[in-house]
Formats: structure tokens, C-alpha cells, sequence
């Protein structure tokens, strides 16, 4: 989240007509995130999120992450809902942009997450798989194996010292395809289930949010997203992988739905793929965003080392001891 479309309350007046069930008296910017604008706005007794969709995101998808949402929220899932408008649309424009707003979820993410953290996202993330398989919609994924080429090829490699780095992803790359499963339990995934999407009440987890990467592909790719994301501990600059949350996360996941013996053995490669995707995207930002923009660049070597970890593991067991 971020704010890059500024609003104001003329703004507002255009969006509580498009809305006129609910009146919004206040709004306030979310500078959090890095995707698209996001404002906090407020009726006399509750909380919502105004989204402006910024040009990451195609315009011909974002109907599919509204009914995503709506359709989890129906099946009891604790995810923002979005809101109809007048007309029953999902969608409104601010500021000739794409805009939507989504209901508040309370809690907040945590910096740090513990044992038992990881054992409910698990479960949370294995009762989502349980209900999108109910769900007739499809995305295919963006950010999927077959499109990482295309990606690697638009990062500017832009001196002789990232030669070798390069020579490095494309081996790297092919042999991850070469090795990638097929015909796995697939459906709907988050896709991007970092540590700021999941929220929490105290030590309760509460619901997700953030569902723009979200997409038709295997269940098991969501757990290596998940181990990449959240079971790595950092020591000053460097990242060890944290064995008892990924088996905590596991144990969460087999409470409610069980992995087979082909999805077990595909983690190793699966692993080493969500780290390829997200190193290569934060590579092309690192090296194609100007200096001057008002975003924060994450760092591509944490993933560098998670993909260096992952290539000295093998079985599902070396995941667990």
C-alpha cells in the first residue's frame, strides 16, 4: 500500500454519491506498501480502504480480485469485502483510475512471527485452498514459472560486475523449469503472503488482505511462497531458514487439508522458484526504477540468499530436520 494518487474532499463527495448507502465523513492516506493507493476512510461508525489501482495492475483483471474477495467473504473467509456500488459495480474511477472500496479488517501485521503464528497461518491458508476450490473463477498467473523469462530479459544488467550474476539466474532459471512439477492439486492461491498481509489481534490471526497477485496455480507453490516469506530469521544482514516454523506451518496446513507424497516432493523445486520470482522482481525494480521515485526498493539480496539456501537442500525432509 502507498499513496501516489492524492484525493480530496470534492473526491469524497464523488465517492459517497457512487456509494450513497454508506457516508464517508473523513479519509487518510496508508503509505505502507508499494503497489497501489490506498486511503483509510471512515463513516460515522466504521472503517473501510479506498483503493486506487496504479499501473502494476491490468485493468481487465481487477474484476477477478473483486469477486475473489466477495465470493471468500460469503464462504466466511475473513478477507476485506468489497463494497457495490448504486449501480451493483465493484468499480468506481478517482481521478481517471480505477479505483474500488473494500471493507476494514481489523488487527494489524506483526513484525515477528512465533511458532504458533505460523501453525495458524498454515491452517488459514489450507481453509483458503478448501474454499476456492469451490470457486469458478480463473486467472492464470502473472507471476508464474513460464513468465520469469520474460522478466530476467527486462532487467538492466547494467555493468561487467553483474555479468556473473546474471550467467547465475539464467542456469539457475532453466534448471528450475527443467525440474518443475506437473499435474499437482491446483486452484485458487494468494500468491504473495508476505508478513504485512497477514493480520493479527493480539496472538489471533484475523484475516488476509492484499489479494492483486492472486491467481489459478499449484496449492503447494502458495506453502513455498509462504516458507520463503515468513520462516527465514534475520541476523543483521543475513537470512537462516527456520526449520520448526516451517514445520509448524506445515503441521497447520495437514490440520485441515493433507499434502500428498508428489506435492512433498516438488517443495524443493517449488521453494527454489517462489525465491527465483521474488529475487527477479525486486532485481528489476532495483535496477529500473529512477532514483527519484517516492517508493521504497527492496533489497534482491535476501532473496539471492534464500535461493543459495534452497539450492543446498533436496528432499522435503531436509524442509523439516
Amino acid at each position: 500500500m502507498a499513496v501516489y494518487t492524492k484525493i480530496n474532499k470534492s473526491n469524497l463527495k464523488y465517492i459517497n454519491r457512487k456509494f450513497n448507502f454508506e457516508n464517508f465523513q473523513s479519509f487518510k492516506g496508508i503509505k505502507q506498501g508499494i503497489e497501489n493507493t490506498n486511503y483509510l476512510l471512515r463513516s460515522k461508525n466504521k472503517k473501510f480502504i479506498l483503493t486506487i489501482f496504479e499501473k502494476r495492475v491490468l485493468k481487465k483483471e481487477i474484476p477477478f480480485f473483486m469477486k475473489l474477495m466477495d465470493q471468500l467473504s460469503n464462504l466466511n473467509f475473513n478477507c476485506p469485502k468489497p463494497l457495490k456500488n448504486y449501480r451493483g459495480d465493484y468499480l468506481i474511477k478517482v481521478k481517471n483510475k480505477t479505483a474500488c472500496v473494500v471493507s476494514f479488517l481489523d488487527g494489524k501485521d506483526k513484525k515477528k512471527l512465533n511458532f504458533k503464528n505460523c501453525f495458524d497461518i498454515g491452517k488459514t491458508v489450507a481453509q483458503m485452498h478448501s474454499s476456492t476450490k469451490k470457486l469458478k473463477l480463473y486467472r492464470k498467473n502473472s507471476m508464474g514459472i513460464k513468465n520469469l523469462n520474460t522478466l530476467l530479459n527486462s532487467i538492466k544488467f547494467k555493468s561487467k560486475k553483474f555479468i556473473n550474476l546474471e550467467k547465475f539466474l539464467k542456469n539457475n532459471l532453466q534448471d528450475i523449469k527443467d525440474k518443475w512439477p506437473k499435474k499437482l492439486p491446483r486452484g485458487i492461491i494468494h500468491g504473495d503472503l508476505f508478513i504485512d498481509n497477514i493480520f493479527f489481534k493480539g496472538n489471533k490471526l484475523s484475516g488476509i488482505i492484499d489479494f492483486y497477485f492472486a491467481a489459478n496455480d499449484y496449492f503447494m507453490y502458495e506453502i513455498a511462497i509462504c516458507i520463503n516469506a515468513l520462516c527465514f530469521d534475520k541476523n543483521k544482514s543475513k537470512f537462516k531458514i527456520n526449520k520448526r516454523k516451517i514445520k509448524n506451518l506445515i503441521k497447520g496446513y495437514e490440520s485441515i487439508k493433507k499434502i500428498s507424497e508428489k506435492e512433498k516432493k516438488s517443495l524443493n523445486t517449488l521453494c527454489r522458484g517462489a525465491a527465483m520470482r521474488y529475487f527477479l522482481t525486486r532485481l528489476y525494480d532495483y535496477t529500473n526504477t529512477p532514483k527519484t521515485a517516492l517508493i521504497k526498493i527492496k533489497d534482491p539480496r535476501e532473496y539471492y540468499q534464500k535461493l543459495l539456501i534452497h539450492n543446498d537442500l533436496k528432499t522435503y525432509k531436509d524442509y523439516l530436520n
